[in-house]
């Protein structure tokens, strides 16, 4: 005989706190009429006594001629069609009192609950007729804003604290979500390495990046690594749900962490760009940075070249701003280009005609046209003595006519 079969009454005295057997006679209006077996005393068993879902159909739960365990709440005002008293009896209470006593002593056991509803500060859950709270704090790894979500689902919880003399029952849905990652990490780092092309779901953004699940294992794509063109808001490259190929960039196992780069599995801006601007080509581009040394244009999505401040015009220049400005679009001729370092050289003054040199004064004062200058004569070979010849005096080569003594 177990501790709630002790407890039921078979004397027709029934008290509040009562366990009794009750037999159900008739469900009318949404409630049931039950004779308590052994007594001659009916009593009430209401939905609300039942379940918590307040829009059920009693019919579900029970049917005349049941014959349940309850327990007697209070006694009704008023009495049955012989005289005797009236009580009101419930099913759920006395399914949670076994269920207060089931839980003591399982402190860090991981129970699975129903979430009622979502309340201030967390979530409320049901188990077995008692009632329980998971604090925000202990929804997940990561402060969930969106808590009706979790309405109406059943989720595994881990006890953190029970005392049934003060009603409170706290549990913890972020610490089974912890361990299952870490046991989740251990297999996904053992699966993947470094250099690794693989598949994602984006489930976070940030403002600084977005993270991906590996199956069970977030890693960051830093906004750095979203794109080869600049990303101001990661949100405009990429939201939550979307399916990625990223590639594995850093491995740290003890942290748990994965450094990862989408732009790395996606065609390079630079990439042919030598087809696209060959040497000696014009090509339209936008001003995009001004400096005291040139200006950056944009050719292409992601390729800048360099217009040194000597290439912007013939005349002199003193500061690129002077001429030029951000947004501006612009003809520039490609002088040369260097995928590898990427870097392009670029001249807007090639694609102008240079203009004529000034004409100068001759003697008389009248004004000649400067003829282009005459290509400069080499400079005269010298020639190193042959060896046979090293040693001869000057009378050698002056011949037989030569008298020192003419001197």
């Amino acid at each position: 005989m177990n501790e709630f079969e002790t407890l039921l009454n078979s004397v027709e005295d029934v008290k509040v706190r009562d366990v009794v057997k009750g037999e159900i006679l008739t469900i009318e209006n949404g409630q049931a009429t039950v004779a308590i077996v052994g007594t001659g005393v009916e009593g009430v068993l209401t939905l609300r006594e039942i379940t918590n879902d307040r829009d059920a159909d009693i019919n579900t739960f029970v049917k005349p001629g049941d014959i349940l365990d309850l327990l007697v709440i209070k006694q009704i005002v008023g009495k049955d069609a012989e005289g005797a008293n009236v009580y009101l009896l419930s099913l759920k209470r006395l399914e949670a009192r076994k269920a207060w006593t089931e839980l003591e002593g399982k402190e860090g056991e991981i129970l699975t609950v129903k979430v009622t509803k979502d309340v201030k500060g967390g979530l409320s859950v049901d188990y077995n007729g008692v009632r329980g709270f998971i604090p925000a704090s202990m929804i997940d790894t990561y402060f969930v804003k969106d808590t009706k979500k979790f309405v109406g689902q059943e989720i595994e919880a881990k006890i953190i604290e029970i005392n049934a003399s003060e009603n409170r029952f706290i549990l913890s849905r972020r610490a089974v979500v912890e361990a299952e990652t870490i046991e989740m990490r251990k297999e996904a780092f053992a699966q993947l390495n470094e250099g690794d092309i693989v598949e994602g779901t984006v489930s976070r953004v940030t403002n600084f990046g977005a993270f991906v699940d590996l199956g069970g294992i977030d890693g960051l794509v830093h906004v750095s690594e979203l794109s080869h063109n600049r990303v101001k808001r990661p949100s405009d490259v990429v939201k939550p749900g979307d399916k990625v190929e990223v590639k594995i960039l850093k491995l740290d196992e003890e942290a748990g962490r994965l450094s990862l780069s989408l732009k790395a599995t996606q065609a390079g801006p630079w990439e042919q760009v030598e087809e696209k601007a060959p040497v000696g080509s014009t090509v339209e581009g936008t001003v995009k940075r001004l400096t005291d040394f040139g200006a950056f244009v944009e050719l292409f999505p992601g390729v800048e070249g360099l217009v040194h401040v000597s290439q912007i015009s013939w005349e002199r220049v003193e500061n690129p701003k002077d001429v030029l400005k951000v947004g501006q679009v612009v003809n520039v001729k490609v002088l040369d280009v260097k995928p590898e370092e990427e870097r392009i050289s670029l001249s807007i003054k090639a694609l102008e005609e240079a203009p004529a040199r000034p004409a100068r004064n001759n003697e008389d004062g009248e004004k000649r046209d400067r003829k282009p200058r005459a290509p400069r004569k080499a400079a005269k070979p010298s020639y190193d003595l042959p060896e046979t010849q090293e040693g001869f005096s000057l009378a050698d080569f002056l011949g037989e006519d030569f008298d020192i003594n003419d001197l």
